[in-house]
């Protein structure tokens, strides 16, 4: 973590180092944010720039059920644009310029920005939760390919269609323009709509797994050099917030996990790290992600299948329709 003495101590070669600050300035080319004790500098240029959402309640705790809006990438010309005062994450190497550390990205290391808002210690559930994609099937070029391929077939069907010896080509054409709608209309949409819903559980499942991974990547010592680990416990004697919300049946009382700062004696303690997890895991951390990934993987073919079948439900169905008329 960046701090006002590793700030003025900055060796000559730079380092890596993260920082929460508040937004304080910009001016379209270098960012201010400010902590208590520090003001400092970001270059834009080339930084990975995203502004991340909150959902309702997520303010109060640090594991909620992994739903909400994925993430906006913003163009770091567009930062100026934020409001004064939002919160600011930003990890990546820090040089000296002009005789001044800054954040600057660097080929070997890509400067990573995160514009959001609540309780500092969610920021890394979130953020992990944030980088599961609601909907592969919807990106930034599909409309572009929907337009390009829908134009291709409208030519196709334009050429061939004064060719009577091609007039099935024709047909087949006409019908692929509308190829797109073709997992929502009925009867297929059913299974596109039960594609979704095991899709969605799929997701939620492989946001447990890296959530469960998560802690085990700090155990030892954090760079503030606390110890952190996990202990084994059969009864958790106080409240605390579980890494995952996910009910366990038949959970055996020796199985709960706490992650977070040891002590010498006693409960582990929140780190002051707030990039650390602390929770409890309902049994093994590593076979529970193992169990969601699995579940993960079972759920991902089943709902191809559904989609694959809806699809070829819908395609027997125009089919039938076009004989019954006469048109194909």
């Amino acid at each position: 973590m960046l701090d006002y003495a590793a700030y003025v101590l900055l060796p000559e070669e730079g380092g890596i180092y993260r920082f929460i600050g508040g937004f304080e300035s910009t001016d379209n080319r270098t960012l201010w944010i400010r902590s208590e004790a520090l003001t400092v500098p970001i270059i834009l240029e080339g930084a990975q720039t995203y502004l991340l959402p909150m959902a309702e309640g997520e303010e109060r705790t640090t594991t909620l059920d992994p739903r909400g809006e994925a993430p906006e990438k913003i163009r770091w010309d567009r930062v100026s644009s934020l409001t004064e005062g939002a919160k600011v994450f930003v990890g990546g190497k820090v040089v000296r310029q002009a005789d001044r550390p800054v954040f600057a990205a660097a080929k070997d290391c890509p400067l990573l920005i995160i514009f959001y808002d609540g309780n500092d210690r969610s920021l890394p559930i979130r953020t992990i939760r944030a980088g599961r994609n609601k909907n592969e099937y919807w990106n930034t070029i599909t409309p572009y390919s929907f337009i390009a391929g829908a134009f291709s077939y409208l030519i196709m069907a334009m050429y061939f269609l004064s060719r009577p010896v091609f007039r099935l080509t024709a047909v087949t054409a006409c019908i692929a323009l509308f190829t797109p709608l073709i997992p929502i209309l009925p009867p297929g949409v059913v299974c596109t709509l039960w594609y979704q819903q095991l899709w969605r559980q799929a997701r939620i499942f492989r946001v447990y797994r890296d959530i469960l991974h998560f802690p085990l990547k700090y155990k030892g010592q954090l760079p503030n050099g606390e110890s952190y680990g996990s202990a084994r416990y059969t009864v958790l004697e106080t409240q605390i917030p579980l890494l995952v919300p996910d009910k366990q049946e038949n959970l055996k009382k020796e199985d709960w996990y706490v992650f977070g700062s040891l002590q010498e004696s006693g409960f582990p303690r929140e780190p002051s790290d707030v990039f650390a997890p602390f929770g409890a895991a309902p049994g093994n951390p590593e076979t529970l992600a193992r169990r969601y990934t699995q579940k993960a993987y079972v759920l991902e073919i089943l709902s191809w299948l559904l989609l694959i079948a809806g699809l070829g439900l819908n395609i027997l169905f125009i089919a039938a329709i076009l004989r019954i008329t006469g048109i194909w």
